[in-house]
């Protein structure tokens, strides 16, 4: 067993801004379970939002993210990440982060802002677009020169430890964690009295996602688990554009592409947003998504079209270096064809239920980043708002733990932690029935629980995986641990957690639409859907 005074799970922009700053007052350890620069920040393109120009206002950014998120944002946590936001993006600054600036008449060079669907204004910071690397790289870079952090690449968090669990009576807190060492097979002890969750999303549990392959839900199944409440989790964004190719994998194509001016276009050339939407391909994307899902429907189309050839081929070279490449490969060059694109699983907006501070329902446990449901989102994610919660809600939770746990303050460290026993367990004799499992969790939740529902398939999603549970379940118990094993465990549990919030909403808001019940219904659930396994 080894102790730490904070333990971060997941190695994104939420977890590194945390660990490098509670490093200053503690040991800390990062458990990541693949390389340390593979996670969801990685992979974001479009940039951060963020009011850095006189022509806009913190009451634009509030407006535009409460009309995005349906009627069920926070406003006052709204409020507070995007005034907060400012000082944060500096920090990204000093740290070395490079956002793409223009250059003015008068020689001066200014932030050269984007804009996305559902902005009123020019807000986006970014870096090309490969924004997310270049924040991941230069966070990696401030942590590996912090003294007191232990990067653990290739480990799995397997179950918080919690002292419910361990039979105590007086309070239920997080204790610690148990972690498979993906290398040796061995199961590590970790102790701390700060845990924090920045584990990202669960786009994997979708059959289509732009999401990388460690998406598989781990933080909430876990806080599940261990009791910690979850909510909102049927509002799973669909980005409306990724890039269709029998060859290629989740590549997303960034939203930033049609906030530069790029048509959504049928397979006749022909567009058709402005039939779902006054702001046309520029609407929120929930919006886009659906009218892009009925269009395909509709024709019969396997995909619709992402014009941009119209604009000079420089500009588009320049402005989406990383897209025109990786188009390019595929004999698609953005420049003078479209982009065959289809809607697929992006960000979940709900999570594990937090404050404004990143503490969940269980003393001892924080969630940053998209794990996290903090109210900031509502029923559908304003583009670009996520890496500004991210690096925000890290601070205050970083400022929070410091109050409320100080260090030194070990009034859990008399509990003993068992360690971690296999018993009789056997070592995994047939994969097939893992990866059987996983593909087809991923089927039922796009097909049954997709962008558009109705209560039959959901209920038909719900008999297949409680099933699927059992199996799942036996196997755990039966097999020694894997990481396979253990993602699939959690994206059951998503998938569960997702069906069960989608059951509970009889109205049609954001991001969870069904045929059942296609208006809103303010009377009933202008409410979070809040589970409690406990």
């Amino acid at each position: 067993m080894k102790q730490y005074d904070f333990i971060i799970i997941g190695s994104g922009i939420a977890g590194l801004s945390f660990a490098r700053k509670a490093a200053q007052h503690g040991t800390v350890a990062i458990i990541t379970k693949g390389a340390r620069a593979e996670s969801n920040t990685s992979y974001a393109q479009g940039g951060v939002a963020c009011v850095t120009s006189v022509e806009d206002s913190f009451d634009l950014h509030v407006q535009d993210t409460l009309t995005a998120g349906a009627g069920l944002c926070d406003e006052h946590i709204v409020r507070t990440i995007v005034t907060e936001g400012p000082d944060r993006i500096r920090e990204l600054i000093n740290l070395g982060v490079h956002f793409d600036e223009r250059e003015l008449v008068d020689g001066e060079k200014e932030l050269d802002l984007g804009r996305e669907g559902g902005h009123s204004k020019r807000r986006v910071l970014h870096s090309r677009d490969v924004t997310g690397r270049e924040i991941e790289q230069a966070m990696l870079r401030a942590v590996e020169q912090t003294p007191n952090i232990d990067l653990l690449e290739n480990h799995m968090a397997v179950d918080l430890i919690t002292s419910g669990k361990l039979g105590f009576a007086t309070e239920d807190r997080c204790l610690g964690v148990y972690v498979l060492d993906e290398k040796s097979g061995a199961v590590l002890t970790l102790r701390t009295d700060r845990l924090i969750l920045a584990t990202g999303g669960c786009g994997k549990v979708y059959l289509y996602t732009t999401n990388p392959n460690v998406a598989t839900g781990d933080g909430v199944a876990m806080a599940w688990r261990a009791g910690a409440s979850i909510a909102n989790m049927e509002f799973i964004q669909f980005h409306p554009t990724c890039l269709f190719h029998p060859e290629a994998r989740s590549f997303l194509i960034s939203e930033a592409v049609r906030g530069e001016g790029a048509k959504l276009v049928d397979a006749r050339g022909r567009e058709f947003m402005q039939k779902y939407h006054p702001l046309g391909a520029l609407a929120p994307r929930d919006v886009v998504a659906r009218a892009i899902d009925a269009e395909m429907k509709r024709t019969g189309e396997k995909c619709v079209y992402l014009d941009i050839s119209y604009k000079p081929e420089e500009f588009v070279r320049e402005r989406f270096p990383n897209i025109y490449r990786t188009c390019m490969k595929y004999d698609i060059d953005i420049t003078t064809d479209p982009i065959p694109v289809v809607p697929a699983a992006h960000y979940q907006c709900g999570g594990v239920l937090t404050d404004e501070n990143g503490a969940s329902s269980m003393r001892g446990l924080y969630a940053i980043g998209e794990v996290a449901c903090t109210g900031l989102h509502g029923a559908n994610r304003l583009a670009s708002n996520s890496l500004l919660e991210a690096v925000v809600m890290a601070h205050r939770a970083y400022g929070h733990v410091l109050r409320e746990e100080p260090i030194g303050n070990h009034s859990s460290l008399k509990i003993d932690l068992p360690e971690w026993a296999s018993g009789s367990a056997a070592d995994v004799d047939e994969l097939v029935v893992i990866y059987h499992n996983w593909d087809e969790i991923r089927r039922l939740m796009w097909d049954y629980v997709g962008i558009v529902r109705t209560d039959k398939r959901l209920q038909r999603a719900s008999t297949r995986l409680r099933n699927l549970h059992r199996e799942i379940h036996d196997f755990y118990w039966n097999f020694k641990i894997t990481t396979d094993l253990l993602e699939l465990r959690n994206l059951a549990t998503v998938a569960a957690l997702i069906v069960d919030s989608a059951l509970l909403r009889k109205e049609s808001r954001g991001l969870h639409y069904t045929l059942d019940y296609p208006d809103l219904d303010d009377s009933h659930y202008l409410k979070n859907t809040v589970l409690h396994r406990f």
